[in-house]
């Protein structure tokens, strides 16, 4: 019989277990909890105001028609050139580079005439442009 007494072993705490449970613990929460509070966003969207539009102090009308010819501010210029326009546009404009020009074209004009409008204004140095629109019908042809 040996009845010595041997240095005991000090008890080992051992983690790893410990962490696995944790984990599955963790895990089970993870997917039985609803996240129906968190998916929820609060979202500010724009309102339209409905005001009346400021009216611009400088405005130039420039009228295509639809044999090509333009008038600005209800006076027909001679040429319908790119280089008449432009000088067209700045005399009208007075130098004044917060003018807005307010392009109004007949259903018939063709596209290039109202691309030489927008492009005298660029030349002429103005860069505000708008384009005049009817709230009649779709099909509405406006009488001359």
């Amino acid at each position: 019989m040996n009845f010595r007494r041997g240095e005991r072993d000090e008890p080992e705490i051992n983690l790893i277990p410990f962490i696995d449970i944790l984990l599955v613990v963790l895990i089970f929460l993870v997917l039985t909890t609803t996240y129906s509070k968190f998916t929820e966003l609060k979202v500010n969207l724009p309102v339209a105001d409905a005001q009346a539009p400021k009216q611009n102090p400088r405005e130039v009308i420039v009228a295509v028609g639809s044999d090509g010819r333009y008038s600005i501010n209800r006076q027909v210029l001679e040429g319908a050139s790119v280089e008449s326009l432009t000088r067209a546009l700045t005399t009208a404009a007075q130098d004044n580079r917060e003018t807005v020009i307010v392009i109004s074209a007949d259903a018939a004009a063709t596209h290039q005439s109202v691309i030489n409008v927008m492009d005298a204004a660029r030349r002429a140095g103005l860069v505000q442009i708008t384009f005049a629109t009817q709230q009649t019908g779709a099909f509405a042809r406006a009488k001359p």
